[in-house]
């Protein structure tokens, strides 16, 4: 089941600072981007009580920016991505924005085929991005 996290739910936020520190190592990293940056969204995906993966999007007026897709390691491939990545794109829809943009490494084969499968099309290369590795900057068009 994915839900939207409510920005007012501290112990679920701390939960998730939890579960993914491999993503927000920063301390309290998630907590700041929902206290300091209106334009976060986090949604979550849960499974048999357990939260298994998210996403994490900035809603700027007239488009998204994915900001973090992770699902947790036992639960990869199983289609909880494609669940979370179609939350986003039909909020998306239902709010008429232009479009999507997210920013992947290069060398992330399965993220780069996940996102290509929703449409998503490479529009630059950031040189060394990523500590030397490049990035990808992909876009999906909505209108």
């Amino acid at each position: 089941m994915v839900q939207l996290v409510n920005n007012s739910d501290e112990k679920l936020i701390d939960q998730l600072q939890v579960i993914f520190n491999e993503v927000y190592d920063q301390k309290d990293g998630l907590k700041k981007e929902f206290l300091f940056n209106p334009y976060t969204q986090v949604y979550i995906d849960i499974e048999d009580g357990q939260i298994v993966g998210l996403i994490h999007i900035n809603a700027i007026y007239d488009r998204y920016e994915i900001n973090n897709l992770f699902v947790l390691e036992d639960f990869r491939s199983k289609g909880i991505a494609s669940k979370l990545m179609e939350k986003v794109i039909e909020e998306g829809q239902n709010k008429k924005i232009q479009n999507i943009t997210l920013e992947v490494r290069i060398d992330n084969y399965r993220a780069i085929s996940l996102y290509k499968k929703y449409g998503f099309v490479a529009k630059s290369v950031r040189k060394s991005y990523y500590n030397g590795i490049d990035g990808v900057l992909m876009e999906k068009e909505m209108m």
